[in-house]
């Protein structure tokens, strides 16, 4: 933190300085940019230069500055009913927070190219005292085709990355700190901020807080993540190294009847895997048929069975890709590390928790930090299969025993309309996702001693 801002301190050291000691037209161009590089006859960078700062101030005189000017209320006056019963509608805290926020991004980025330009006169500055020449607008062009051509290439890429990503990132961050529900819907109603208040009901233990829920899910967020993980791994690798064992025959036979698992869309196999599980589904159908029970397993009613049975089926969605991947890296362990293991009187067991496990926990570390990152917000596998169910009664806002954090906020954004705890919930994902990766990051043998297995 410390070095970011003697960064910043330097960049504005290096502002005033370049504006002290430059030429007047250094100094017009603080205020008009590309006005140097214009009268320097660098017509390519002095257009492009004037050109952002005109599109600006129109974008911002014309359209930004509507919605920016009410940042700060998110709007005072939403819909009116006029004398001949019509609706008048004005404002739009929907589109004053998201029209805001796109024009403070404007801002920022009208900085950076205002700092640019800084930066570009006293660059032509000290080049022409060195007695050089300044590049011709002809080879600023080219030059857009050749040297800088990574920056031709990755401009709408990261114009649309700000799009689509950055933007609607900021938008939920602001929504937690408002109070957008069902009953502040605009263009007919207004909604405003409201501080911390949506964070201080998640974590509240009160009568109307959601910190019992919020915990509870949690836990079972982590757990299920845990095992969907740690026994898909395992199990996967597990299915690989049988396969793999010489002797064994029609090997690609099993792995291509493994792989239909994955052909198959989840969509269609988890919702007649639920159909099989129902209470009265084909399991429940035949064990009662054959005498083995005498009424139906509540697979998807009880809570702890209901978590078990995900588990479970999970299985069976993910050994398949766990097997792909470890076949390939079992091909490549030497075999010669077997084979001393063996001379050394070493058993099966031995040679796999000596030889095997280490190398595959080294090369499959980030893979297994992926997949449990992954699980933490899997939606499909728990809606589908339960939509979070079953109910309770003691968990607030319609949370299921088999809700994870993901699966919860999309009912309370699709099914209530709460929005303003659905970004909070959005944030606290984001949150529990990003520490468990740092902290686990941190601690893998392929981050921690690279040149290990080489």
């Amino acid at each position: 933190m410390g070095k970011f801002f003697r960064g910043v301190g330097n960049d504005f050291k290096e502002i005033g300085l370049t504006f002290k000691e430059g030429d007047w037209k250094t100094r017009v161009s603080y205020l008009i940019m590309g006005f140097g590089p214009l009268m320097r006859k660098q017509f390519v960078r002095g257009i492009a230069f004037l050109a952002v700062e005109l599109l600006y101030i129109l974008y911002m005189a014309g359209f930004g500055w509507n919605y920016l000017k009410d940042i700060g209320t998110l709007g005072t006056v939403a819909r009116v009913v006029n004398d001949n019963g019509t609706y008048s509608y004005n404002d739009n805290s929907f589109l004053i927070l998201l029209y805001s926020i796109l024009s403070i991004i404007i801002t920022f980025g009208f900085l950076v190219v205002w700092r640019m330009n800084v930066k570009e006169n006293r660059n032509e500055e000290m080049l022409l005292a060195e007695g050089k020449k300044l590049a011709s607008g002809k080879q600023d062009l080219y030059s857009l085709l050749d040297s800088h051509f990574d920056k031709t290439l990755l401009a709408f890429p990261v114009l649309g990355i700000f799009v689509f990503t950055v933007l609607p990132i900021l938008f939920m961050i602001c929504i937690a700190f408002t109070n957008y529900d069902a009953k502040h819907q605009p263009p007919t109603s207004l909604f405003s901020w409201v501080g911390l208040e949506n964070f201080k009901n998640l974590f509240s233990f009160g009568t109307t807080g959601l910190g019992p829920t919020f915990f509870v899910v949690l836990m079972w967020t982590l757990v299920w993540a845990f095992f969907a993980t740690f026994l898909t791994y395992f199990l996967g690798m597990g299915v690989a190294i049988m396969i793999n064992k010489k002797g064994i025959k029609f090997k690609k036979l099993w792995r291509t009847i493994l792989v239909m698992t994955i052909a198959v869309p989840q969509f269609v196999s988890l919702l007649y895997v639920y159909k099989m599980f129902a209470a009265d589904g084909l399991i429940n159908s035949y064990l009662m048929k054959w005498g083995w029970i005498s009424s139906a397993i509540p697979f998807w009613q009880d809570p702890t069975l209901a978590k078990i049975t995900i588990i479970v089926v999970n299985l069976w969605i993910g050994i398949p890709y766990t097997m792909l991947i470890t076949t390939g890296l079992l091909m490549n362990i030497p075999e010669d590390l077997y084979e001393s293991a063996r001379i050394d009187g070493a058993n099966a067991l031995q040679m796999f928790r000596s030889i095997t496990l280490p190398y595959m926990l080294f090369v499959t570390g980030p893979f297994l930090l992926t997949q449990f990152t992954g699980n933490l917000n899997n939606f499909n596998v728990i809606y589908l299969l339960t939509q979070g169910g079953p109910l309770s009664m003691t968990l607030a806002n319609k949370a299921g025993h088999t809700d994870l954090l993901v699966t919860w906020l999309y009912k309370m954004t699709v099914n209530d309309t709460n929005y303003r705890m659905a970004a909070v919930l959005g944030i606290m994902v984001f949150v529990v996702t990003a520490v468990i990766s740092l902290v686990v990051y941190g601690m893998l043998p392929s981050v921690r001693d690279e040149e290990g297995f080489q």
